[in-house]
């Protein structure tokens, strides 16, 4: 009985601090993980910003990896974007699971969002959620020299070779989404709504939660069946 209330306790820890919580039943236990408000970085944001912090969230990914006791990962996302950095690293981190993961895009998935809703085996958006595809923005100081150019370049380059490996969307369809200038008033690039973010290939399928732990149910089913 005290190991259950420690559990329970634990369990609601995590829900207040990370927005995550483990779920156990009979088809399986699942650990639904929160990316929300602004992908934080190296430099902290002010404590009115809604944020998910990589430092938790990297440790946490190779602990649901290694655990005997979950079977699947649901990510839940509702982002702004943020750090580039730090949205590459948690994204890198669930592709390379071996576990079922499975994402479902609530309210928006919005710039490097865009890599962390297509990192699960399968990916799902409702109706109404959105997803902004824009060129790499930069902050603060920047230097004006052919350098900045190609190092942006770069980093553009890598987050659409990892969106497109991910996902079916191609890489011209993608570059045309990041570069559009019709779309947006002040500013380069496309919103996606739902039924148009599966229809280019970019996320799977459009659903809701029930849905999303459908499809993570059966893949842990496959999963315990190949094993046997």
């Amino acid at each position: 009985m005290e190991q259950k209330n420690k559990d329970t306790q634990g369990n609601q820890d995590e829900l207040l601090e990370l927005g995550s919580d483990l779920s156990k039943g009979s088809q399986g236990n699942i650990y639904t993980l929160t990316i929300i408000g602004q992908i934080e970085g190296h430099q902290v944001l002010p404590e009115t910003v809604k944020t998910t912090k990589y430092e938790h969230i990297l440790p946490l990914l190779a602990g649901i990896e290694e655990s005997e006791e979950i079977d699947g990962l649901l990510l839940l996302l509702n982002t702004v974007g943020g750090d580039i950095e730090a949205g590459l690293a948690i994204a890198e981190m669930i592709a390379g699971m071996k576990k079922p993961t499975v994402s479902l895009v609530l309210g928006g998935g919005h710039s490097i969002g865009i890599p962390l809703a297509v990192c699960t085996k399968k990916s799902f958006i409702t109706r109404t959620a959105s997803m902004t595809v824009h060129p790499v923005r930069m902050t603060g100081l920047v230097v004006g020299a052919p350098q900045t150019f190609r190092y942006f370049h770069r980093i553009q380059e890598q987050i659409t070779d990892f969106v497109t490996t991910n996902s079916a969307i191609s890489k011209e369809k993608f570059e045309g989404y990041m570069m559009a200038t019709g779309e947006m008033a002040t500013d380069v690039g496309t919103i996606l709504y739902g039924k148009d973010a599966v229809a280019s290939g970019l996320i799977d399928s459009l659903g809701d939660l029930n849905d999303a732990l459908t499809e993570l149910h059966a893949m842990i089913d496959a999963q315990n069946t190949e094993k046997k």
